[in-house]
């Protein structure tokens, strides 16, 4: 397996360590829960080190990325940051991720850990226009610290004023005398913070002074557990459970990062333009359980006759909310908010109720 930087931190630390996407992670600390509730009322730190990271650079790194993936690459300026897919030419969905405008001809991608491969060898193949690519994964470390005291932590390890970073944008600068960290307003908890981006041989150092300076603040490590509880109360997509190769943008909700703009031509264009014009089959939905079960990955979605309507994709029970959510595909007829549904848990059929995103207000 794989380690990153801070394995040894995560082991130190007596963290319940697992294999994910071929790196030897941490799964939990303290507890799922614990963590998860450090998140949304203080302030915690994930290491995503096992993320990947591609450089696309010259003067057709625009054009090429304007095929490739689904948003429009355009809009964004320097400093700014944007979610996205990649097509995969068949209706599906490759990986989803974030692209950076680093400058004027350069830009950051940020894919999912267990799609690096699989993304570099799709990138490539679609590159006709001589982009140049740099697949940057191994020398980058990445810590994402979240929570509504994130910016009072790391504001103690900067001069850069934080709190004038908007949402989806970044700025490189120095942290905890580190130069060249992308600091970046993004994040997959909806609890606000940063994610930090820096050479594999500074990440001790700032690992080390993120959490000195946050040990006033309550400051936890987190692991990939409460990840997967946090981005779900909002609504997150996860590559692999909500999104994949036979899911498209549309069916998924994310038609708002799916722009039909006449000037820009990307893979799966006309197939996704036609299926945001026809009513398709199925939507990607959220659900809250009425009577008690927890909703896993793979349950049928029935009916009140209990026909087959769908298949949830994403389950837990929220922290927050004490009380079993969920995502899934269902089928048309059944996708209005407040529509009663049942998820088959261990044969038995559990009451629940389609609702808006995301779960709770933070």
């Amino acid at each position: 397996m794989k380690t990153t930087p801070f394995t040894k931190f995560h082991i130190e630390l007596g963290a319940k360590m697992a294999a994910f996407a071929g790196y030897n992670m941490p799964i939990e600390y303290t507890g799922i829960n614990d963590e998860h509730l450090a998140v949304r009322n203080d302030v915690g730190v994930f290491d995503v080190s096992h993320m990947g990271e591609f450089w696309a650079k010259g003067a057709n790194a625009l054009a090429f990325l304007q095929k490739v993936t689904s948003n429009d690459v355009s809009k964004l300026l320097v400093g700014q940051a944007q979610y996205t897919c990649f097509p995969n030419g068949k209706g599906g969905i490759v990986d989803d991720l974030l692209v950076y405008r680093y400058e004027a001809e350069k830009y950051m991608l940020v894919v999912n850990a267990a799609n690096i491969e699989k993304d570099w060898a799709w990138v490539n193949e679609q590159n006709t226009f001589g982009a140049e690519l740099e697949n940057a994964s191994d020398d980058i470390a990445q810590l994402a610290v979240q929570g509504p005291k994130a910016v009072e932590v790391l504001q103690k390890l900067t001069d850069i004023n934080l709190s004038e970073i908007e949402y989806y944008t970044f700025v490189t600068g120095k942290i905890a005398s580190v130069e060249n960290v992308i600091i970046s307003a993004t994040g997959y908890t909806g609890s606000g913070g940063f994610e930090l981006y820096m050479y594999n041989d500074d990440a001790e150092k700032i690992w080390k002074a993120i959490f000195e300076a946050g040990q006033e603040l309550g400051i936890k490590p987190i692991g990939l557990g409460a990840r997967d509880t946090l981005r779900l109360e909002m609504g997150f997509c996860l590559y692999g459970n909500d999104i994949d190769d036979t899911t498209s943008p549309i069916e998924a909700g994310l038609g708002w990062i799916t722009k039909f703009t006449e000037m820009k031509k990307f893979i799966d264009k006309d197939l996704f333009a036609q299926q945001k014009a026809d009513p398709i089959v199925r939507r990607l939905k959220a659900f809250e359980m009425q009577e008690r079960g927890i909703p896993r990955h793979g349950y049928e979605i029935v009916d009140t006759d209990g026909n087959k309507i769908g298949i949830v994709t994403s389950g837990t029970m929220s922290p927050v909310l004490k009380k079993g959510i969920g995502m899934g595909y269902i089928n048309k007829g059944f996708l209005k908010v407040n529509t009663e549904i049942f998820i088959k848990i261990r044969n038995k059929d559990v009451k629940a109720k389609v609702v808006k995103l995301p779960f709770i207000t933070v």
